[in-house]
């Protein structure tokens, strides 16, 4: 299985004292998950906003199943996070860009190599592997089936409506610009499949190239494997 997906939450917009009540957290973190907060790289981080961290990452990895498993139900507490790993000279910055993009997470760009967090889920039998930033303002969790995200390409942008239907087509117009810039493919639009997932049209034909969109409050972010792209037109 190709593709990813990807999840991005507004700390603006979360309420925090509900979020710190154990009968909301324990409806999205498992037990064993509420252990790795007391990890001592965790501890600049609010419980709250650790608390959305792992929401992220579950909802990235539930819409990476759902491409296969379209009748999948989201259960958090079924996606277990067992493994949190942050870089040696961890830091939380603000987002002081109006959009950011990339190929891969293991840049020494510092606007966001010194926050990214690298994951190891399960769900079942099956593994996952995630990658999150972690901004002042916000977290976003892109998940991949390998260990690998050498070519998984991602974006970030802030936009100045947070109405959901102005912030879909934020996110796709953002979406579409990117793949244009990469690739040159002409007369690109973002659909939705059957089942309601993102697919990427060509016209009226659709392309093999599995892609995640998402978008909270002033924040919108996409992901996609960019070797998917080059398959797609070989």
């Amino acid at each position: 299985m190709t593709g990813t997906g990807n999840d991005i939450v507004s700390l603006n917009a979360i309420n925090k004292v509900r979020t710190k009540q154990s009968r909301f957290y324990s409806k999205i973190l498992s037990p064993s998950e509420e252990t790795l907060y007391s990890k001592s790289a965790f501890a600049s981080i609010p419980f709250e906003n650790f608390v959305w961290l792992l929401w992220s990452i579950k909802e990235s990895a539930f819409k990476y199943l759902q491409r296969t498993n379209p009748d999948l139900i989201f259960s958090p507490t079924k996606i277990i996070v067992h493994r949190l790993q942050t870089p040696s000279a961890y830091s939380v910055s603000s987002f002081d860009a109006t959009e950011l993009e990339g190929i891969g997470f293991d840049s020494r760009d510092a606007k966001f190599c010194v926050s990214t967090i690298k994951g190891i889920i399960a769900y079942g039998p099956n593994t996952f592997y995630s990658r999150s930033i972690i901004y002042k303002e916000l977290v976003v969790s892109v998940v991949n089936g390998d260990a690998n995200f050498e070519s998984t390409s991602w974006g970030i942008k802030w936009t100045d409506k947070c109405h959901p239907p102005f912030q879909s087509i934020a996110v796709r117009k953002f979406l579409v610009n990117r793949l244009y810039s990469l690739f040159q493919m002409d007369n690109l639009m973002i659909g939705k499949s059957s089942y309601g997932f993102p697919i990427v049209l060509e016209g009226s034909e659709e392309i093999s190239i599995p892609i995640s969109l998402s978008h909270h409050d002033h924040f919108v972010a996409y992901s996609f494997q960019s070797r998917d792209v080059f398959c797609s037109a070989a």
